[in-house]
């Protein structure tokens, strides 16, 4: 007998609840999670590996930078292993959490994370995928949150047989998941639409 009573729920965009629950300090509630929002350190001085930072926009259609995102990042340690309960290739770096999580300023959009080089990590069928960092967006206007990854302009031979990057067909679009370097710095912006769209993975 079908269940009449019980409606979906309505589907709502991200809206200002979800900096109020996920990332409280940047949204003006103090301490609330120790006083530090989840995800806002991913490493200690005893973290291993390469330190960079990634930083970057999201802009929506016509190019204007949003100041009300909020990324999430998950990424392999250094030596290509994933501080996660399934990792069981060996014991990934104690020092660091492989997670991250932050808004976009206020203040221009901008998002940053403090992070190292991701090592590479194996394709189910054991080819070894270039360094990448996972990332999901969530923002006003978007129902779902999006995912893509971060690739590094400076991993080309690795990036030229990566399993993911070599199944995309549009091949001139594949410069919208690689991060550009700037000293330590990689800068990588994300468009939500238009002729620089980024890339999204449907996961």
């Amino acid at each position: 007998m079908p269940v009449t009573r019980l409606k979906e729920t309505a589907s709502q965009t991200a809206g200002p609840y979800v900096h109020i629950g996920c990332v409280p300090s940047f949204a003006g509630l103090k301490g609330m999670y120790g006083g530090q929002d989840l995800g806002a350190v991913m490493l200690t001085e005893a973290t291993q590996g390469e330190r960079i930072a990634i930083e970057g926009c999201v802009y929506d259609g016509i190019g204007v930078p949003l100041t009300d995102a909020m990324l999430e990042i998950w990424q392999a340690d250094a030596q290509g292993l994933y501080n996660a309960r399934n990792e069981t290739r060996g014991t990934a770096d104690p020092s660091f959490t492989g997670w991250g999580r932050q808004p976009t300023a206020a203040d221009g959009g901008l998002f940053r994370f403090e992070t190292i080089r991701p090592g590479r990590v194996p394709w189910p069928d054991g080819r070894l995928q270039a360094p990448h960092i996972t990332v999901w967006v969530v923002a006003r206007g978007i129902n779902l949150g999006l995912a893509t990854r971060i690739y590094f302009e400076d991993e080309a031979e690795a990036n030229a047989t990566d399993p993911v990057l070599s199944r995309i067909e549009h091949k001139a679009r594949i410069p919208t998941l690689i991060a550009k370097r700037s000293g330590d710095t990689y800068r990588f912006d994300i468009h939500l639409q238009g002729p620089h769209e980024t890339i999204f993975f449907d996961i």
